[in-house]
C-alpha cells in the first residue's frame, strides 16, 4: 500500500495548488481555525474544486507529528516531474542546478529554497530522492520544492551529457584547479552539480566538468560549507551576473 503523503501548512499547500504539479485529494483545517487564516488557502481551493473539511486537532495531529501545521494539512498524490527537455524549453540562457548526496530532507528543502528564490530555471534530482518526503522538504522550503520545475535522472553524469549535448556548460564545485565565483563568467547556459558535504562530487563527474568553481572564504577554514549554503552563494552569484536579481 503506498504511504499516505501529507503537506503541512499553508504555505505548502498555496504552494502545491498554484504549481498544479500533484493531485490533491482533501484538505483539512481544524475547526477553531479563524477564517480570516484561511480565506486564501480556501478561494484557491474552490477554484479548484478540491474538498476542504472542518477536523478536530486530535484528528490532525494524528495524521502529523509536531506542531508545525498551523492548524491546516492536505492528502496529496505523487509529485509530477519533468524529463530534461522540459527544463530547458524556451528557455534562451537557462541555468539548471542539480542538487546530489543530500542525505537530510530539511537541508534539501534549505537548498531548493534558495535555488528558487535565485530564480534557477529547473532542478534536477536522482530517481530516488527527497521528494518521497514531501511533507517535510515542502516545509524547509516554504513550497519552493511544489513549484520550481523539477526533473529526475538516474545519475549525474546522465544529467551532464544531456545538457552538455544542448549546448549548456557543465560546471561543479572542486576544491583544486577551481575558478573563484567572483571571478568565473556565470553568464552563459550552465547546467551546475552541487554536491553533498560528506559525499561530494565523484571523480568522473569532475573530468566531465567544463568549469571547477570554488566560493572563497574570509579566512582559513578546510571545513566545506553544506549543500544548501553553497547552493545559495553560487546561485545568486550567477543571477547577479545575468542581471536577474529583482
Amino acid at each position: 500500500m503506498e504511504e499516505e503523503i501529507i503537506l503541512e501548512g499553508h504555505i505548502s499547500i498555496e504552494a502545491a495548488i498554484k504549481a498544479n504539479n500533484r493531485e490533491i485529494f482533501t484538505i483539512y483545517i481544524k475547526k477553531n481555525k479563524g477564517y480570516r487564516e484561511t480565506a486564501k488557502l480556501q478561494k484557491m481551493a474552490k477554484a479548484k474544486n478540491i474538498p476542504v473539511k472542518r477536523v478536530s486537532t486530535e484528528f490532525i495531529n494524528a495524521k502529523v507529528q509536531g506542531q508545525t501545521h498551523g492548524g491546516m494539512i492536505a492528502i496529496v498524490g505523487q509529485r509530477k516531474l519533468l524529463n530534461l527537455e522540459d527544463l530547458i524549453k524556451d528557455k534562451k540562457n537557462p541555468f539548471i542546478v542539480m542538487i546530489d548526496g543530500i542525505e537530510d530532507p530539511f537541508n534539501f528543502g534549505f537548498a531548493v529554497r534558495s535555488l528558487y528564490a535565485a530564480g534557477v530555471d529547473g532542478l534536477v534530482v536522482r530517481n530516488r530522492n527527497w521528494m518521497s518526503a514531501a511533507g517535510v522538504v515542502a516545509k524547509s522550503s516554504a513550497g519552493a520544492t511544489e513549484l520550481i520545475p523539477t526533473a529526475s535522472v538516474e545519475t549525474a553524469l546522465e544529467a551532464a551529457e544531456f545538457f552538455k549535448s544542448k549546448g549548456l556548460k557543465v560546471a561543479c564545485t572542486a576544491n583544486k584547479n577551481a575558478v573563484d565565483i567572483y571571478e568565473a563568467d556565470l553568464t552563459y547556459p550552465m547546467f551546475l552539480l552541487i554536491g553533498g558535504e560528506k559525499r561530494g562530487i565523484t571523480r568522473s563527474f569532475l573530468n566531465k566538468a567544463d568549469i571547477l568553481l570554488r566560493i572563497p572564504y574570509g579566512r582559513e577554514y578546510t571545513a566545506s560549507l553544506t549543500a544548501s549554503s553553497s547552493s545559495a552563494i553560487i546561485s545568486f552569484e550567477a543571477m547577479r551576473q545575468r542581471g536577474r536579481i529583482v
